[in-house]
């Protein structure tokens, strides 16, 4: 199973273990797109859990067609990261690959779904028709810590179609949402925009911003990461708010 730790995988992978038993084990790709936050709350769930737990490296930044950013760069990204999971699970002696894709999936703009489908990747969450919602209280019901977890994504989600994805960038977003939630701050996005950051936070977590010495620390830190400018999304957090410009071009 594609395990990366957040509220649906981990959700999956509890009641894959309730019913399966011994019979699955779960697969994390570490890269420059992955926190290395959200890797130790991966195996933190694991080692608690008593789970088969492997750990691969999948750096998409080594692919052209994910590096270059098109707006389909997700495909290229899973169709890599399954392809190497179904060697894995024919290797291993498995038949079935998982992965953590929900309902409210199908709704949204996914190319990696694309490449699920092709590699037979299965999605047990989508099938069921159960939603984020669903699965956080479902998750709470069950006492798992993640029923809350604020939403993640790969951070390369953060930079805009076209423009090129590097370590360097991807480090400097990595950090800058590292302090701020160090900070207190529960769902952010620092969205990079050449020399400008773009954040986005929770509209109820907004205010806090309007505090002039907090304000201070933020521009000063993220100056420090090299960003020229920092600015806040008046709109706030909202997922996939790159995909915005796909939208408006239609």
């Amino acid at each position: 199973m594609a395990f990366s730790g957040g509220v649906d995988s981990t959700f999956l992978l509890y009641t894959s273990k309730m019913i399966l038993k011994n019979q699955i084990i779960a697969v994390t790709a570490t890269s420059s797109t992955y926190s290395n936050r959200e890797l130790q709350s991966a195996m933190d769930f694991t080692n608690l859990q008593n789970i088969k737990h492997k750990i691969i490296r999948s750096e998409e930044l080594e692919i052209p067609e994910f590096s270059d950013n098109p707006k389909n760069r997700c495909y290229f990204c899973k169709l890599e990261l399954f392809g190497k999971l179904k060697k894995m699970a024919t290797d291993l002696g498995f038949s079935v690959v998982f992965d953590g894709a929900n309902y409210d999936d199908i709704n949204d703009y996914r190319p990696g779904m694309k490449a699920a489908m092709e590699l037979g990747i299965v999605s047990p969450l989508k099938e069921a028709k159960l939603t984020k919602n669903d699965i956080r209280k479902l998750s709470k019901e069950m006492g798992l810590k993640t029923w809350d977890k604020p939403a993640r994504a790969c951070l390369a989600s953060r930079i805009p179609y076209g423009e090129k994805i590097t370590p360097l960038k991807l480090d400097r977003i990595s950090r800058a949402e590292n302090f701020l939630e160090d900070l207190g701050f529960t769902q952010v996005r620092v969205r990079y925009h050449d020399d400008l950051a773009r954040i986005e936070f929770e509209n109820d977590e907004m205010k806090r911003i309007f505090s002039k010495n907090l304000q201070t620390k933020i521009h000063n830190k993220l100056r420090d990461l090299g960003f020229t400018y920092v600015t806040l999304d008046l709109l706030g957090y909202r997922q996939g708010s790159m995909n915005e410009v796909l939208k408006s071009k239609k």
